[in-house]
């Protein structure tokens, strides 16, 4: 069972606080999950194990080798290690993975996972190939807070934040499924990570800050800072702490220039508003013109789609001296949603406005959108399924 150690975390508007489990109950066969932990917090797992500390040292330094170079998931694999040694490891640890529900491809080559945990909550990652580059969505919690109200995946409760070995999993299961092991760092497919899938990845610090110092290591995935963006909503506080301890590229998720239309869509605004947040971004640090902070918009008809808008949106940007491009992003619709798209002439004209601003305002191209994989639209298909049709797919397994 899932315990609640620590108080409710606060919630920005009107909704009301949701207890979120810091950890998860241990695995029902006691062992430790490999994946996710860092170099130190192996070393002392093997510790503890009964490894002296000379030994311990050594062995944490292949596993990490054998985890994050070679992609290995079963000791007998790691021949640099004594087969003797093999039963020890197999009865304290596991290199796990996250469990697999199902992995819709779209016609556009867009691949959507939709994952489960132990204790049985179910997360999405969403990969994107591109011909320059290939992009992992990670998910950062299940469910979400935040309430957006164009966002699909803010319709969903939030259950609890992901480990930092969940999150890593992530990284790991894109890696197994495109078959990019051993480690190398040219010719990779998965070039890139965006932590913009579900979740909002400062109400997860911690996890989300040692996950990224992982696939960051330079023994290891050795994913370079420059090519991991992590996406906030607007979480003041610790939007320093973000800059400082992890360091990679800052999205912010905008979508409106004046308070009344940002409280409505983005109710984070009702407690740190927009000039407050941007001051943030201002001061983020390492923001350059070399890695400018990208804001994303999202296109919403007759809502924040104005040459007003667009015009506010040159003047806030300038008003910072933010180092700034801005990705506008066709809403993607989904059943019960209370918004329409912007035409695309719209778009189009709102685009120029912010680019005659010296501003770059590319028009995100849709993909993923027939496999709900879209934008906005992560939300488990779990979820959606009646309870007739789950037992249904229940006893369909069971007779086959």
């Amino acid at each position: 069972m899932l315990t609640v150690s620590t108080p409710p975390m606060p919630i920005p508007g009107h909704v009301d606080p949701v207890p979120v489990p810091r950890g998860l109950a241990p695995r029902p066969d006691g062992r430790i999950d490999l994946v996710g932990l860092t170099k130190p917090e192996i070393r002392a797992a093997l510790e503890t194990a009964g490894f002296d500390a000379r030994q311990a040292k050594l062995r944490a330094k292949q596993l990490w080798h054998w985890i994050y170079n070679r992609g290995a998931t079963e000791f007998t694999a790691m021949t640099d290690i004594a087969k003797a040694q093999h039963p020890v490891l197999e009865k304290h640890f596991v290199v796990g993975r996250p469990a697999v529900k199902e992995a819709p491809v779209s016609t556009d080559g867009t691949r959507k996972w939709l994952l489960t945990s132990p204790d049985g909550q179910d997360y999405e990652m969403v990969f994107i190939p591109d011909a320059d580059r290939g992009t992992l969505c990670v998910s950062s919690q299940v469910g979400c807070t935040l309430n957006c109200t164009f966002c699909h995946t803010g319709t969903m409760r939030l259950v609890r934040n992901l480990t930092a070995g969940e999150i890593v999993g992530q990284v790991m299961l894109a890696r197994d499924s495109l078959g990019e092991w051993p480690s190398q760092p040219e010719g990779r497919m998965l070039t890139n990570i965006v932590m913009m899938g579900m979740g909002e990845p400062l109400y997860n610090f911690d996890a989300v800050r040692d996950a990224l110092g992982v696939v960051m290591d330079g023994d290891g995935l050795a994913l370079s800072k420059r090519r991991i963006t992590l996406s906030t909503s607007g979480v003041v506080p610790m939007m320093a702490r973000a800059g400082a301890e992890i360091g990679v590229n800052l999205a912010v998720s905008l979508h409106a220039v004046t308070k009344e239309v940002r409280d409505e869509i983005v109710p984070l605004n009702r407690k740190y508003g927009i000039e407050e947040l941007l001051q943030a971004c201002a001061d983020y640090p390492g923001a350059n013109n070399a890695r400018r902070i990208t804001f994303e918009y999202v296109m919403l008809k007759d809502k924040n789609d104005s040459d007003d808008d667009a015009r506010e949106l040159v003047r806030l940007l300038r008003k910072y001296q933010l180092p700034a491009k801005v990705n506008l992003i066709p809403f993607n619709p989904w059943p019960g949603a209370p918004y329409e798209c912007s035409t695309p002439d719209r778009i189009r004209a709102f685009s120029d406005i912010v680019f005659e601003g010296g501003i770059s305002a590319p028009v995100r191209r849709t993909r993923g959108q027939d496999i709900g994989a879209a934008c906005g639209q992560l939300k488990t298909a779990a979820e959606k399924k009646s309870r007739a049709e789950l037992d249904r797919e229940a006893a369909e397994a069971a007779a086959a």
